[in-house]
């Protein structure tokens, strides 16, 4: 065999293994992201905020639900799910499953497209188009409104088009969310305006983290902002960072921490989970995250805060 067939022959077979890598091993990962941000008021104490995303359930995917029904032993303070729960019209009992130990606990919750609808198959090559120059494909609708209901009955609240006030640990927190902005559902003016300078934590809860809307919350003096959506680019180079997020942010915040403006923390999640019509993950392993939230430095006001987060992963959950 010539060196142009034995190179072509490692080529496909390097091929064929990173496929089988990131179907069968990778996406099955579960990984905790641990992340330090200083976003609180002077003088505050610590909020231990658990951010999960994207669970994209299937009935039978009972690692994941497992994996994540055992983050309960983190005791959060704070539980924030920013959507994209469902990827079948019977998850909604696998979703309450994974999630259960967590509603005991207080909670914030958004929803997103596959909340609404189903995933649909699509030709991957449409998620390295531009996202204006793609249309939507909407699968069936799924049942949203009863895992609404059994969110808002167990003590979560809905922050859809929603300004909310509660304490978390005796210290006073706001909370406002929009709709879906990958679907165009969001409606910032419903929320617009500064959130109550008294409150220790402002934060603000989308689907989909579109600039049009972390810019709002940014210009309304927001602390801190909690996405998904992205799943992180999904798919990796290395060196090289996501390929996409699937909306108009750029590709260097697909997922962790960033500063947006001047006194806004973002935090994009990579999600759990992945369509069932492309079930693969590469150099992106699916990740919940635990914020350890910690006051800001008081000269902070004046400029942005020089600290950056410290990310560590820990992964765990078995691989079924």
């Amino acid at each position: 065999m010539n060196t142009l067939g034995r190179t072509l022959i490692g080529t496909a077979a390097l091929g064929v293994a990173a496929v089988g890598y990131a179907a069968g091993i990778e996406r099955r990962h579960w990984t905790l992201r641990n992340v330090t941000l200083p976003v609180l008021a002077p003088g505050s104490r610590p909020i231990r905020v658990l951010h999960v995303s994207d669970l994209h359930m299937t009935p039978n995917q009972r690692s994941k639900q497992e994996w994540v029904a055992a983050l309960d032993a983190l005791e959060p303070d704070l539980v924030v799910n920013t959507g994209d729960n469902l990827a079948h019209h019977q998850a909604v009992p696998a979703a309450l499953r994974a999630l259960g130990p967590l509603l005991d606990r207080p909670g914030v919750f958004v929803f997103g497209s596959n909340d609404y609808y189903a995933p649909k198959p699509k030709n991957p090559a449409r998620y390295l188009l531009p996202v204006r120059r793609t249309k939507r494909i909407h699968g069936v609708p799924l049942p949203w409104r009863d895992l609404r209901a059994a969110l808002t009955e167990r003590g979560w609240l809905d922050l859809t088009h929603q300004r909310r006030s509660f304490r978390v640990g005796g210290q006073l927190v706001v909370a406002a969310g929009v709709d879906d902005p990958h679907l165009r559902r969001d409606r910032y003016d419903d929320i617009e305006g500064r959130p109550d300078p008294r409150a220790r934590l402002s934060l603000g809860v989308t689907h989909s983290p579109e600039p049009r809307v972390l810019d709002r919350f940014a210009d309304d003096g927001y602390d801190l902002v909690l996405a998904g959506h992205t799943h992180g680019g999904q798919l990796r180079v290395p060196f090289y960072g996501a390929l996409v997020t699937n909306c108009e942010l750029d590709r260097s915040r697909a997922r962790g921490a960033s500063r947006w403006g001047a006194h806004t923390w973002l935090h994009v999640s990579a999600g759990l989970g992945t369509s069932p019509y492309a079930p693969v993950r590469f150099a992106c392993p699916p990740e919940a995250s635990l914020l350890t939230l910690v006051p800001r430095p008081r000269e902070a006001g004046s400029g942005p805060v020089p600290a950056k987060p410290t990310a560590g992963f820990r992964a765990g959950g078995g691989m079924g």
